[in-house]
């Protein structure tokens, strides 16, 4: 069994920056390709930034330019860095397989951005 938990949430005005990093622990080998996902308030999740296990990047066209996926295999460790939030980055943060799978969805870190 995979677990993932996800850290560095929190409450912060627009126009700044905030790290969240994820942790996988468990039956993993080998970090795969992974996933940043976030949830607003009564929206549908959503794929926020994608990384193969070569490191390859994709981003949602939302947060293209200000977020940053990367990983550190060693640590089995997912990082988010956001910079430049807005007020519509206000959700609820997954990370995840990519594609995600359903039985690893973990907690979630809340990032709130006020205006």
């Amino acid at each position: 069994q995979v677990q993932l938990v996800e850290s560095g949430g929190g409450l912060v005005q627009a126009g700044g920056s905030l790290r969240l990093s994820c942790v996988a622990s468990g039956r993993i080998f080998t970090l795969p390709a992974m996933g940043w996902y976030r949830q607003a308030p009564g929206k549908q999740r959503e794929l926020v930034a994608s990384i193969t296990s070569s490191s390859s990047t994709n981003y949602a066209d939302s947060v293209k330019g200000r977020f940053t996926i990367s990983r550190e295999n060693a640590n089995n460790t997912v990082y988010l860095q956001m910079d430049s939030l807005k007020p519509e980055d206000t959700a609820v943060y997954y990370c995840n397989k990519f594609p995600m799978v359903d039985r690893y969805w973990g907690q979630g870190t809340r990032v709130t951005v006020s205006s």
